[in-house]
């Protein structure tokens, strides 16, 4: 019996992307090491989903880099209720809403910018990609030649999705609400983070209001091409005073398609 795999023809273009294609096959059947390695993926997708949020590395390094931080919560009170409420992620507990509300009437004067960090469906982007993110983010801001922007204390928020960035937005009196957020794992993303902005935050926005920025991760778009194409998004939205299907990406990363051939 022929037991060799059989490349497929297209397994050369397998080094230009994470996916799981050009597998090949032994027989009618799929490798034995591709099935193994499915079913690994699986599993770290799954882990993804329900690892804890430890955003101590992360305070320290906002921290370091001059940024308040305020330790949030959803009103999902675990993360059973979050997976099977997605209502209860996307708005504070009554105990973190009285915190921002307290802190609200402290602050001075509007804020530009209230970034809200959430584990959102993969605590592991989160912890992987959000500091980088913002070291290279963060340095553009305090650069930028044509505006000054003001900073909110950053929201770390646990249990929570990307609407829960309108509320804390709004309490804080943010002109726009960045949320860093893990997406719902892929089969070969685990880690993947995912960027959602809003001009004039408030209870009640939808998503055609918002602009996205996903697949943050070293084996996707790295963090400094990201950050410097929220950066140059940011820009225009207080430029125009909108964000969502109105604000057109018209950014460009230096990315350049593959050749044909």
């Amino acid at each position: 019996m022929n037991r060799t795999v059989i490349p497929a023809a297209w397994d050369g273009l397998k080094r230009f992307t994470d996916a799981r294609i050009a597998l090949g096959r032994a027989g009618h059947s799929q490798p034995t090491a591709a099935h193994l390695a499915f079913q690994l993926a699986h599993a770290q997708a799954r882990d993804a989903v329900h690892l804890a949020f430890d955003s101590t590395d992360l305070i320290q390094a906002l921290q370091a880099a001059g940024l308040q931080t305020l330790h949030l919560h959803s009103a999902a009170p675990d993360r059973a209720a979050y997976l099977q409420r997605p209502d209860l992620g996307r708005q504070l507990d009554v105990s973190s809403r009285e915190a921002l509300q307290s802190r609200c009437a402290e602050q001075p004067e509007d804020v530009d910018l209230a970034f809200v960090i959430a584990d959102g469906l993969s605590a592991l982007a989160v912890m992987r990609h959000a500091a980088p993110l913002m070291a290279a983010l963060l340095p553009l801001l305090r650069s930028d030649p044509r505006q000054r922007w003001t900073i909110a204390p950053v929201a770390l928020v646990e249990q929570g999705r990307v609407a829960i960035g309108d509320e804390v937005g709004e309490l804080l009196r943010a002109r726009t609400a960045v949320v860093l957020i893990g997406e719902r794992p892929g089969l070969s993303s685990p880690d993947s983070l995912g960027i959602y902005f809003t001009w004039a935050p408030r209870v009640g926005c939808n998503d055609a209001q918002r602009n996205c920025i996903s697949n943050v991760r070293d084996g996707g778009l790295p963090p400094p091409r990201a950050a410097a194409r929220l950066h140059a998004l940011l820009a225009q939205a207080r430029q125009h005073q909108l964000s969502g299907v109105r604000l057109k990406d018209d950014t460009d990363d230096g990315h350049t398609a593959l050749p044909l051939r």
